[in-house]
């Protein structure tokens, strides 16, 4: 599938669904919409990912596509006035529209029409099925082995993670798949429930059904997770996906040298080695998991620093860690499989 993707003044430390789009999906992008980075390429940001020139919006947009993908979602997941003239634009093009915000796309009565007369789907990511129920606590029952990515802030290389870890898995020939639980990993596997917008007593329901929908289909599923148990305003989530998805291996992902909440500053983030405890000790009652190994953001370090940075990291958690995509996602597999 052909398309763009939306990612105003986003691009692209604020447009996670985008680059996440542009390293692990299989659509052919034909461009990315910045109007703050017109001119320049993806590659300019983002060297790992699929290239494709940044525009300042659809009419600049001069090939055929097939969708527009909406690739940011600020907090609280909101539609911001100022796309309104791309969305409409790919709309008129008879291009679908794909978004992850809280705000739905269908609902909005004039996209709606437009969609209608141009015979052009809306996909609002977010939207849930409307026939979720509680869990039952069955997950822990599937034939496959489930390993949980969990951070330590939002944003902390979760679905990053998740992604690098089914890769490695895959390459060593092992039946791996990825359940997706946000807007960015729905969209590139064509498959999901976006738990954040579940009724809070359906979610755990939801995340259980997708394990063992997949478990159906793989030997080893990854789950990618979603907020942190200690932020103060995502830590339901996470307990959600963590009691849900009843894994049996954890993946503790972190940033370096972040020590305290993206947008919470006055909430200091515990130490790695006590925040790995707080997730095997909220796991205990219900399915024990244990934090077998860590992966950690080296990002913003030089080489030196985050090779330094890793082992300590490693040493704080006491598990293997790297940087899974500055180093080797494959080097954790032997604990992430259960075979150390």
């Amino acid at each position: 599938m052909r398309v763009a993707i939306l990612a105003h003044e986003g691009f692209p430390d604020r447009a996670k669904t985008a680059v996440g789009i542009l390293q692990y999906g299989d659509h052919e992008v034909v461009a990315v919409l910045d109007r703050t980075r017109a001119g320049e390429r993806v590659r300019d940001h983002v060297p790992d990912a699929a290239d494709a020139p940044i525009v300042d919006g659809i009419d600049a947009v001069g090939e055929p596509i097939d969708a527009l993908v909406v690739g940011i979602a600020p907090i609280g997941g909101g539609f911001d006035e100022t796309w309104r003239p791309d969305v409409r634009g790919a709309l008129e093009r008879g291009a679908d529209v794909v978004a992850g915000l809280h705000y739905f796309l269908g609902d909005d009565p004039e996209f709606a029409d437009l969609a209608d007369e141009r015979d052009a789907a809306i996909r609002d990511l977010r939207r849930p099925p409307d026939d979720l129920t509680v869990s039952e606590g069955t997950a822990s029952d599937v034939d496959a082995e489930v390993v949980l990515t969990v951070g330590t802030d939002c944003s902390s290389g979760k679905m990053t993670t998740t992604f690098e870890l089914a890769a490695a898995a895959r390459d060593r020939g092992v039946d791996a798949g990825v359940v997706p639980t946000g807007q960015t990993g729905i969209a590139v596997e064509n498959y999901g429930i976006a738990v954040d917008r579940v009724v809070s007593d359906f979610a755990a329901g939801a995340v259980e059904r997708m394990v063992e929908e997949r478990a159906a289909e793989f030997d080893v599923l990854f789950v990618e997770g979603q907020g942190a148990i200690a932020h103060p305003a995502y830590s339901g989530v996470t307990t959600s996906i963590l009691h849900g998805a009843m894994p049996d291996r954890l993946v503790l992902c972190h940033v370096a040298d972040h020590e305290a909440v993206h947008g919470y500053e006055h909430v200091p983030i515990p130490p790695p080695g006590e925040y790995a405890a707080l997730y095997e000790s909220l796991a205990a009652p219900v399915a024990p998991a244990e934090v077998v190994a860590g992966a950690l953001n080296t990002q913003r370090l030089d080489d030196d620093a985050a090779g330094a940075a890793v082992e300590e990291y490693a040493e704080a958690i006491d598990a293997p860690a790297t940087d899974p995509v500055r180093f080797d996602a494959a080097e954790l597999l032997p604990a992430v499989l259960g075979e150390d």
